[in-house]
């Protein structure tokens, strides 16, 4: 098979912050489900799935014929926030699959394209409705790049970036920061509760049900439970950030879906749109929904493109519980095959939760190493966690049962070969 042979544009021209392509230094061409094919005509499984940006895989055909038909048919391509026909379709469905079903009542405001727009948007509104700046976020957690969404984000290097400081949060910490006998839920009712702890009052919480860059760290139903009768109390808006975590990413297309309680606002991104177009947006309860026109905008506010391949993603994969049935089987073919790799590792131990999961093998050298020679074998997987220390699963949700099998074999092939290296070298 020919060598493929990355154009040198990219050293030239692009920028230094490219960080995907230097753990799979080869041009892609196609993609089409859960492989993806280099220009050399070699295939990949992608267990990465755009960071689950491609839930339902790549290039599903449904999505992809409703797009070209749009496109063919001279539809809009860009409205602002103007009414359109792909809008009206896609707020229909939505309606009348995600939230009725649901008995949630919350608004759909269309904010600026990626995940930290919708962020952002939430915290604004948080601080506007309550007259707080405080925003309480969790160790951990990871909501963005822009800066009041980074803010909120605890990883160290990416805050880094910011190039001032970075104000408006407390971090506090997330369920088993300190360790699974540690309540940290109780020590936050005592921050809140000591007028002398030096905690502002809060706006709100932001907090993932599941952190994904974070390590794959999941909350507890109890625990979430906690947070939002604690907001409720001290009279703080409850923000579930599930733009990685939610649209059936843990088994539900919601992360927190049957645990008791219901965000006042919850961020949505990366698959909202079914097919990998940019689109965000975030859930708003009515009574919360006192922005003024334009207040908070955005050029690019709504993709009227995602807008017609969201709809066929939610009419093809949410219109009855099939997919979801779908989603059990496969998450626990995942915990099975997991396990298989944790055991091979000593201290190893399973994060996260449904199809959103990872092996903490305790080392980013011993991660980045086995996610280095899975893709040498034809994997495309990643990291998490503060040092990387996770090799962590973002398959497609479409990836079939045979894929999953495939994928896990080259995983236990990969760990294998990078713990025979090490002992060797230990040895030596």
């Amino acid at each position: 098979m020919a060598k493929d042979m990355t154009p040198e544009i990219y050293a030239r021209r692009e920028s230094e912050a490219r960080s995907y392509c230097r753990s799979f230094p080869v041009t892609f061409t196609k993609a089409q489900g859960s492989v993806m094919t280099d220009s050399t005509g070699r295939e990949y499984l992608d267990f990465l799935a755009g960071c689950s940006s491609l839930n339902y895989g790549h290039n599903d055909p449904d999505m992809k014929a409703a797009l070209i038909e749009h496109i063919s048919n001279d539809g809009i391509s860009h409205g602002l926030d103007m009414h359109t026909d792909a809008k009206a379709a896609f707020l229909e469905a939505f309606e009348e699959i995600v939230l009725r079903p649901r008995n949630m009542d919350h608004k759909v405001m269309m904010v600026g394209p990626t995940g930290t727009n919708a962020v952002e948007a939430a915290m604004k509104l948080a601080r506007k409705v309550t007259g707080r700046t405080n925003i309480v976020a969790f160790t951990n957690g990871f909501h963005g790049m822009t800066v009041g969404a980074l803010a909120a984000t605890g990883n160290s290097g990416k805050r880094g970036g910011a190039g001032l400081p970075l104000a408006g949060v407390t971090h506090l910490p997330y369920e088993g920061a300190f360790g699974p006998d540690v309540d940290t839920l109780a020590q936050i009712e005592m921050m809140l509760d000591n007028p002398s702890s030096g905690l502002d009052a809060p706006a709100a919480f932001l907090v993932e049900p599941v952190q994904g860059e974070g390590g794959l760290n999941a909350a507890s139903a109890d625990w979430l439970r906690g947070i939002a009768k604690l907001a409720k109390k001290h009279g703080a808006l409850l923000i579930a950030d599930d733009i990685q975590a939610g649209l059936g990413r843990t088994g539900t297309f919601f992360s927190f879906e049957e645990m008791g309680f219901q965000p006042d606002m919850i961020p949505l991104a990366k698959s909202l749109s079914g097919m990998g177009l940019p689109f965000a947006a975030l859930l708003l309860k009515p009574e919360l929904d006192v922005w003024k026109p334009a207040e908070h905008n955005g050029t690019f506010r709504g993709n009227t493109h995602a807008f017609v391949t969201a709809r066929v993603a939610l009419e093809k994969f949410w219109k009855d519980d099939t997919f979801q049935k779908d989603l059990a089987t496969k998450a626990q073919l995942i915990e099975e095959e997991l396990t298989r790799i944790a055991e091979m590792v000593p201290g190893a131990r399973l994060k996260g939760r449904g199809l959103m999961r990872g092996v903490d093998v305790g080392s980013g050298e011993l991660a980045g190493a086995i996610c280095a020679k899975a893709f040498e074998l034809g994997l495309i997987i990643e990291t998490s966690g503060a040092d990387d220390e996770v090799v962590k699963v973002l398959a497609p949700l479409t990836t079939t049962h045979a894929q999953f099998r495939q994928g896990f074999a080259m995983l236990r092939e990969a760990t294998e070969a990078c713990l025979t290296k090490n002992t060797k070298i230990a040895a030596e």
